[in-house]
């Protein structure tokens, strides 16, 4: 069944075709810091698995509301992990260590990439392809890892 909401088919599976690798960004990012909570180690130990469960607890929000967006626009959400690694513009890397500042620098740098991805592609959906509630999803997506960036980059100080 078409999807009949004002947007031409051929925009909405371009625009779903840009949530889809976002999708695939968040779950690896969602992924990795889950890692961290689980791995990290050292005397501040418990704080950073506190933190590290918030932003693991907030990134599977993120998740589900991508998925959400893709089946209102009349798409499928992808679910596999090969199908996550293929899309995903996030690298899986070992760390050297276990201690909250390797932690914390993988981290920021994954959310500073899908930060550039999200800026490159709002002005897209809004003017390109005319979906300002894509545009609109997008904005609130870049502004929450915005803030998840800062109180990584804050640990750094």
């Amino acid at each position: 069944m078409n999807t009949s909401i004002g947007i031409k088919n051929e925009n909405l599976a371009k625009v779903a075709e840009i949530l889809v690798e976002t999708l695939a960004d968040e779950f690896v990012l969602y992924t990795k810091t889950k890692k961290a909570h689980w791995n990290i180690e050292g005397q501040d130990f418990y704080n950073k698995h506190l933190f590290f469960e918030a932003q693991y607890q907030q990134l599977d929000g993120i998740i589900d509301t991508i998925a959400e967006r893709i089946r209102t626009l009349g798409h499928y959400a992808p679910a596999t992990l090969r199908e996550y690694l293929a899309l995903t513009h996030l690298s899986e890397h070992h760390l050297e260590s276990n201690d909250s500042l390797t932690y914390i620098k993988a981290l920021l740098s994954d959310h500073e990439s899908i930060l550039i991805h999200l800026r490159e592609n709002i002005e897209n959906f809004a003017v390109e392809f005319r979906d300002a509630g894509t545009s609109d999803f997008i904005t609130g997506l870049l502004e929450t890892h915005e803030k998840m960036a800062w109180m990584l980059r804050s640990h750094l100080k």
